[in-house]
């Protein structure tokens, strides 16, 4: 029996290798088809990989998302406006702060718009694309008019703004010529108070032109590129390259140049017609009606030289309302936003020295303002530069608007999902103003926030 047993077992033996063979050949072709699986997974994964970076960097950032006629504007052109807008802020915060010593509550009462703009995202976008839009439509109107911007007047115009002029003095401002300044139709109340005028209770706004700027002081080149250079070190901290900065520029330019070029075509003139004027003013209807009468039964410039002479009593129970003020040679435009469209109009239809009516001033009706007003001069003179440079500008975003409701621009929405928000605001600006501390003083306990 034990010898029989002997010969049976290299067949169990032989049986129980056998079955671990299967056994280890199944266990590889599971092993096999589960890395073919990875691999597939992996090669799936790779590509649907590779598809989303040449999607992100190549085909999305050179979809369109504006047109204006033939030329249109691509995301990644889009974004990188974004950037160079949010930098500009930035920059322009951080050159606040060290002008107000660092004090974040004093530069979030005057640049708090500018803090919201980069907060709000969508909104700058919006006016970036809005803005992107406006110069492709201003470069095409200029092209069309053979205006050109070139990289030496991109150069130029920036050295200009740092006062640099290669090393020669700007062009000097031409002389200022002397008018002479209408002549009253009546002698000035001759009082020894005349000759030196005592304020009256309210004071005349300041009316005059401002002076004409001195011409700049030019600069050295080395002081230039100094100060180009740490311009240009800001912009690429917050990554921004200089081509998109003279980008910018060149738009900047031709505006200016296109704004030029329209108001040529337009003959917009930088003389107006101006007038200069006399005004009494009331706060008691009763009273201006009382000055009118008086007026009317003397003369005007009277009445108006013993109110402006006639020195504030602050003690008196009736004090008189009255104030006297000269307008000195403005255009209508500049009138109506003073003393409204009536007044203003009066101011050039009125024979010259004959009083008006009595007028309110428009949007006094809480606290009425009752005027008089007489003209002593009209003559066509030039205009204040802002005001010509709003007329330029009117002109302008008239061709602007024109174009914008036309088929020629065609703006989509794709934007709204990929907008920038670098470079980031750095969180310091968004501190609470720290309160002024109080002392106490310690004899009364008065708080002290000296």
């Amino acid at each position: 029996m034990a010898k029989k047993k002997e010969k049976n077992e290299p067949a169990d033996d032989q049986r129980k290798s056998r079955k671990d063979e299967l056994r280890e050949q199944k266990q590889a072709e599971q092993i096999r088809q589960i890395r073919i699986a990875a691999v597939i997974v992996a090669v799936l994964l790779g590509v649907v990989l590779l598809v989303a970076l040449v999607n992100e960097f190549f085909i999305a950032p050179n979809r369109e998302v504006a047109t204006v006629n033939s030329d249109s504007i691509t995301l990644g052109e889009f974004q990188e406006r974004v950037k160079v807008e949010r930098a500009q802020r930035i920059i322009g915060l951080e050159n606040q702060l060290e002008a107000v010593g660092g004090d974040v509550g004093t530069l979030q009462q005057f640049a708090g718009q500018t803090i919201l703009d980069l907060q709000d995202s969508e909104g700058l976008g919006q006016a970036t694309i809005d803005r992107m839009v406006e110069e492709i439509i201003i470069r095409q109107e200029a092209e069309a008019r053979g205006i050109s911007v070139d990289a030496a007047v991109v150069d130029e115009w920036i050295a200009s703004s740092y006062n640099y002029f290669g090393g020669e003095s700007p062009t000097p401002l031409p002389e200022p010529t002397e008018t002479i300044a209408p002549t009253p139709s009546v002698t000035l109340i001759p009082t020894a108070v005349i000759t030196d005028i005592i304020p009256t209770a309210v004071p005349a706004p300041t009316l005059e032109p401002a002076p004409t700027s001195p011409p700049p002081t030019p600069v050295s080149e080395e002081y230039f590129q100094q100060e180009l250079n740490d311009l240009l070190g800001q912009l690429k901290d917050l990554g921004v390259s200089e081509s998109s900065y003279r980008e910018l520029i060149a738009a900047r330019i031709y505006q200016e140049e296109l704004m030029d070029a329209v108001a040529e075509e337009q003959a917009i003139s930088p003389d107006a017609l101006q007038a200069n004027l006399l005004i009494l003013a009331f706060n008691d209807e009763a009273e201006a009606n009382e000055a009118f009468s008086e007026a009317n039964s003397s003369d005007f410039l009277t009445v108006w030289n013993t109110v402006r002479s006639q020195p504030a009593d602050l003690a008196a129970e009736n004090q008189s309302t009255a104030n006297a003020v000269e307008f000195t040679w403005r255009t209508q435009t500049s009138l109506e936003q003073t003393i409204g469209a009536e007044a203003a109009e009066l101011a050039f239809t009125l024979p010259i020295d004959v009083p008006s009516t009595v007028l309110q001033l428009p949007g006094s009706e809480d606290n009425p303002t009752y005027l008089i007003i007489m003209v002593n001069g009209r003559e066509s003179r030039p205009m204040p530069e802002q005001e010509y440079e709003e007329l330029k500008q009117a002109a302008l975003i008239e061709i602007i608007t024109a174009v914008m409701n036309s088929d020629a621009v065609n703006v989509k929405e794709s934007w709204r999902s990929r907008i920038p928000t670098v470079p980031v605001l750095d969180a310091k600006f968004l501190a609470a103003a720290t309160a002024t501390p109080v002392q106490v003083e310690p004899e009364t306990g008065t708080p002290d926030t000296q």
